[in-house]
């Protein structure tokens, strides 16, 4: 009874180790596996940069003064020519109608000496008269010479009246032409107390506030424009030296899963003497609106093709030993194997160091961690 009792126990320990081996081991223990494949990938480098723009317009006031109008927030939408803000003109507006007023008093004066200038003229027609009368006088010896002299002396007096008369309204109407200069300059100036977009885009940084007294030549916003929008990206000398303007790219925001296509559109020709890096600009194919600037981004630029390469899945390459490699089975057994990764583009990678006929394991975190020797089940 007793040995029967014994055997029934080792009997219900094998069937749970057996079920055990069935249903836990071997599926821990069992992974699936791959062959490389040969075949063309596209060859891409990669860097990190942030959001800037070819050109950023800082739209300020050329002169200082008390801002009004001034509404526009970061990020707010702008126009070409709509009116950003104003600068309060009562002082210039004062000066331009002290100048109308001016030109109004001048050409009073003007009326004035005209009026003057008709009664010197008649009183020289009549001292010529006199003039020219008592000259036959004194040629008959009629009249002293000093006499003579009195009539010719009124009869000149007239004539420079006349001229200086003339000489003055000269000098009035030269003024009014000049006030009139000085109101086209001071409209001109008055045009610059409101400040217009000089392009469309998009406000980036509000630097002032409204009802802030300004000095000259400050700035308001910064404003950008969707085109202009690139990302700056510093990639290794080493591995730049292929790019060139026109490659295609693709860009991850820091803030989005998204990937954006772009292009290479500027290679800085200096390259950054302490860290070995060259600027590569990126453009977006089409500029996720609002965009932030110096938002870190990931840049991928393909260069080229490289052709009748090995490839794998991204997903079978692990980290192990400080090496990047894959597991390789032989006669069920694992063993790491280090590779050379030439690229990597999507869920693939161009490696060096497989052969064709290699089988490569898929890791899997939900089975056992490999080890070097370890023994395994693959599909």
């Amino acid at each position: 009874m007793k040995n029967l009792k014994y055997l029934i126990g080792i009997a219900v320990v094998l069937i749970i180790g057996f079920v055990f081996y069935k249903k836990v081991y071997i599926p821990k223990h069992t992974f699936e596996t791959i062959t490389p494949k040969k075949g063309n990938i596209p060859y891409e480098i990669n860097g990190i940069g942030n959001v800037g723009a070819k050109n950023i317009y800082k739209i300020g006031a050329l002169y200082g003064g008390k801002v009004y109008d001034f509404n526009l927030q970061a990020g707010d939408e702008v126009k070409k020519g709509e009116i950003v803000a104003k600068i309060d003109s009562v002082d210039l507006i004062n000066q331009i109608n002290a100048q109308k007023a001016l030109i109004e008093k001048l050409k009073e004066d003007i009326k004035a000496l005209e009026n003057e200038k008709k009664s010197a003229e008649v009183n020289y027609k009549y001292q010529l008269d006199v003039f020219k009368k008592n000259a036959k006088l004194y040629k008959l010896h009629s009249i002293s010479n000093l006499d003579f002299e009195k009539y010719k002396t009124a009869k000149d007096t007239a004539k420079i009246k006349i001229s200086t008369l003339e000489d003055n309204i000269k000098a009035l109407n030269k003024q009014i032409a000049q006030t009139k200069e000085n109101i086209k300059g001071l409209q001109k100036r008055l045009k610059f107390y409101t400040i217009i977009s000089p392009v469309s885009g998009y406000v980036t940084k509000k630097i002032a506030v409204n009802h802030q007294i300004l000095p000259p030549n400050s700035t308001l916003v910064e404003i950008v424009n969707p085109k202009d929008v690139w990302v700056q990206t510093y990639i290794d000398t080493r591995i730049s030296g292929d790019v060139k303007i026109g490659d295609k790219a693709i860009i991850k925001l820091r803030s989005s899963n998204k990937k954006y296509e772009g292009r290479v559109v500027d290679i800085n020709p200096m390259n950054n003497p302490i860290t070995y890096e060259r600027e590569i600009n990126v453009k977006f194919n089409k500029v996720p609106i609002p965009f932030y600037m110096e938002e870190q981004a990931r840049v991928w630029i393909k260069i080229k093709n490289l052709k009748n390469v090995i490839k794998i899945p991204s997903k079978t390459i692990v980290f192990y030993d400080e090496k990047e490699g894959v597991w390789i089975v032989k006669n069920h057994k694992v063993f790491f194997k280090s590779i050379q990764i030439l690229t990597r583009y999507k869920n693939e990678a161009g490696v060096r160091g497989l052969n064709i006929d290699d089988n490569i394991v898929i890791p899997n975190p939900k089975k056992v961690s490999l080890k070097n020797g370890m023994k395994i089940y693959n599909d």
